[in-house]
Formats: structure tokens, C-alpha cells, sequence
């Protein structure tokens, strides 16, 4: 099973060959490559599989799938 996760995009840099992102998840920052979102600009929420953003999500669908995946970790008893 593969698990793709909403994060927030802080900033972009188009500098190199690739689109790149710096984005958060709950304060997490990650370096993410936006190659298949170009369209994706800071503040957006994306969802990222492997270090690459999928889709651009609306902050409500994102929230959304941030809530579902906190009720399974406090379900699991993690």
C-alpha cells in the first residue's frame, strides 16, 4: 500500500532542471519536486508520494485527509 500526504508549499525554486518545493507537513520541511504540478504556487496544498507532488488539493480537502490520518494513528494506539 502506498500513502501520498498533504503538505503546504512554503516556497518554490525553479533554479535547477527540476521544479523543486520546500514544504511543510504539520512543521515538517521537506524538499519535494513539483515535475508533475507546475501549476502549484506557494500556499497551495499538494499531495506528495516519494517526494514528488501528485495533485494540488483545496486547503479544505487537505485538512480533510490530515484529520482521517490523525484518527488512524489515535485508533492504533500510537
Amino acid at each position: 500500500m502506498c500513502l501520498a500526504v498533504p503538505g503546504e508549499i512554503l516556497s518554490i525554486d525553479g533554479s535547477g532542471p527540476l521544479l523543486q518545493a520546500r514544504v511543510s507537513f504539520a512543521g515538517n520541511i521537506k524538499d519535494i519536486c513539483l515535475a508533475y504540478t507546475p501549476e502549484a504556487r506557494p500556499g497551495d496544498f499538494v499531495l506528495v508520494h516519494a517526494g514528488f507532488s501528485l495533485s494540488v488539493l483545496k486547503a479544505s480537502r487537505a485538512e480533510d485527509i490530515l484529520s482521517q490520518l490523525e484518527g488512524l494513528t489515535e485508533r492504533s494506539g500510537s
